[in-house]
């Protein structure tokens, strides 16, 4: 399946095709087993990820603009250099919002602490494997490799949610 088949425009499948996105959603989850380790709120689950979240993604275009100033001498510029590294890294914003968007409508009632937090960790290992089939889909039309790398990709979460599972019980 391509991207055109899914109503994936080429700019989005940049962003979540990248290894920002799937770097930010192995974040998020982390953040969500280790923010439930104190409090176990979905409100105290939303804050610590999107604060880290926001963090990872302000130190991700510092070093990426840094990076470009520093390979091209300064030619690039700043303005160019940052823009550059701020749409590079825009795969971690987008690709944590579903997760979030889970915490959230644990955090205004919606949900149950829970169910939101599950949810969340769930979301995350879903997308990661979608992200792997996907990105593998661009260079395999091979069943096989595309399943290795949706299920490698989606392990990831998976290891977070065993890691979960294991803390709080």
């Amino acid at each position: 399946m391509t991207d055109d088949q899914i109503g994936i425009t080429p700019r989005v499948a940049r962003i979540l095709m990248s290894e920002e996105a799937i770097y930010g959603l192995i974040l998020v989850s982390g953040m969500i087993v280790v923010s439930g380790v104190s409090v176990g709120t979905s409100v105290n689950a939303l804050v610590t990820v999107l604060l880290t979240v926001i963090v990872f993604y302000l130190a991700h275009v510092y070093a990426g603009t840094l990076g470009r100033l520093a390979a091209t001498d300064g030619h690039a510029g700043l303005r160019a250099s940052l823009a550059s590294s701020a749409k590079q890294s825009s795969g971690m914003l987008v690709a944590s919002a579903p997760p979030l968007l889970a915490l959230l409508l644990g955090s205004v009632g919606v949900l149950d602490d829970y169910v939101a937090i599950w949810s969340a960790l769930i979301i995350d290992t879903v997308l990661l494997g979608v992200l792997g089939w996907f990105a593998v889909a661009r260079w395999s039309t091979s069943l096989l490799p595309r399943v290795t790398g949706a299920v490698l990709t989606a392990a990831f979460g998976g290891v977070l949610i065993l890691l979960k599972a294991f803390i709080t019980h």
